[in-house]
């Protein structure tokens, strides 16, 4: 129900992937071949440009209690914040922080330096692929090496999942990983995820 107000009704905010919330619960594989995919909606996701060797930099890294990955694949986190590493001098700030907060404090730590700080928590969505087959889900359409050997916990990188666009972040080993589509694939991925998901839910062909 909308909420009212002097300038009139508010619709409450709405998830990309609310309507497919059931299904993604529905397609939960238990077992030694577990996968399990849900939505983090509205997290806070900050878009930031500066030099890294700046004295802006200095003050933005003070103000996130967090270094700046200096790194292609590199993340850094502390406290609410994680840093992914998007090219030399960009940075997406992932943040269960508030986002207008969070933008102004960066702002003011970049105090008018060459850069940029833009909140894009709009712009895409988070999806959470989580249990032992998670891994050989995502083989199935994304071109990365996601062998341990090669990409683990921490690492972040900008790929493909299936014909989607998305950063792509492992959280832990069991894998977790989060994917950052653009708002307007998410259903497309999610229903992409699910259907990869499918033959978790049968015994493994010896």
């Amino acid at each position: 129900m909308a909420e009212l107000t002097e300038s009139g009704p508010v619709r409450p905010r709405r998830s990309p992937l609310a309507h497919l919330e059931e299904r993604m619960r529905a397609a939960t594989v238990t077992g030694t071949r577990a996968v399990a995919l849900t939505e983090w909606p509205f997290l806070t996701m900050v878009n930031l440009r500066v030099d890294p060797a700046s004295e802006a930099a200095d003050r933005i890294e003070k103000a996130l209690g967090v270094p700046l990955p200096r790194q292609c694949g590199d993340t850094t986190a502390a406290g609410p914040h994680t840093a992914v590493w998007l090219g030399p001098d960009e940075w997406l700030v992932l943040s269960q922080a508030d986002a207008t907060a969070l933008a102004t404090e960066l702002t003011e730590a970049l105090d008018g330096a060459p850069g940029s700080v833009v909140d894009v928590s709009a712009n895409r969505t988070t999806l959470e692929l989580t249990g032992p087959a998670a891994r050989q889900v995502l083989e199935k359409g994304c071109p990365l090496d996601l062998h341990p050997r090669a990409f683990g916990p921490g690492r972040a990188l900008s790929t493909t999942v299936g014909p989607v666009a998305v950063l792509l972040w492992q959280v832990d080993d069991t894998p977790t990983y989060r994917l950052f589509p653009r708002s307007s694939f998410a259903d497309y991925l999610a229903r992409w995820l699910v259907d990869a998901m499918s033959e978790y839910d049968s015994p493994e062909v010896p």
